[in-house]
């Protein structure tokens, strides 16, 4: 499910023993604030590497969720990385770090959080690891579950 048909908000209402609530003071950037889908992981530091591989592959309506250490020094996903994403098929990036290109990310037909933006590139060095759990705002991101997004902030539901 790419697009929300319920609030995050009601979401939780509905399902408030299994929610878990991301408390990482998220912006939004993509041109899509509302979104949802299955979660897939990437856990890097300053290093893009692993972002751009998985944005290159079909997405098939997963939400990216990108654990940078919550650094604000270099940005992890761009105009190229998220167009990518948007064309491959990806719902949406949620990215404990920064982002950059922040008037074209607006533009593109994906959700983008993100704690900030910089104009500095990330770094290349092939270094990443992809599809492990990953934890950051008080939750536990973990592949397959599922994550949905909106004005209101990130909650996670497990997997049926």
């Amino acid at each position: 499910m790419s697009d929300l048909t319920l609030s995050v908000a009601d979401l939780c209402d509905e399902h408030e023993d299994e929610a878990e609530v991301c408390v990482a003071p998220f912006r939004d950037f993509g041109g899509r604030i509302a979104f949802s889908g299955p979660i897939r992981t990437v856990r890097c530091f300053e290093d893009n590497s692993a972002v751009k591989a998985l944005l290159a592959e079909p997405g098939e309506g997963c939400v990216l969720v990108v654990d940078g250490a919550g650094s604000l020094r270099r940005a992890l996903v761009g105009d190229m990385l998220a167009g990518d994403g948007a064309r491959n098929g990806w719902a949406g990036i949620v990215v404990n770090g920064a982002v950059r290109d922040t008037a074209v990310l607006a533009t593109l037909d994906i959700g983008i959080k993100a704690l900030g933006s910089i104009p500095m590139r990330g770094v290349k060095r092939g270094e990443g690891v992809v599809d492990t759990p990953v934890a950051f705002g008080g939750v536990v991101f973990v592949p397959g579950d599922m994550l949905h997004a909106d004005e209101d902030g990130v909650a996670v539901l497990p997997a049926d």
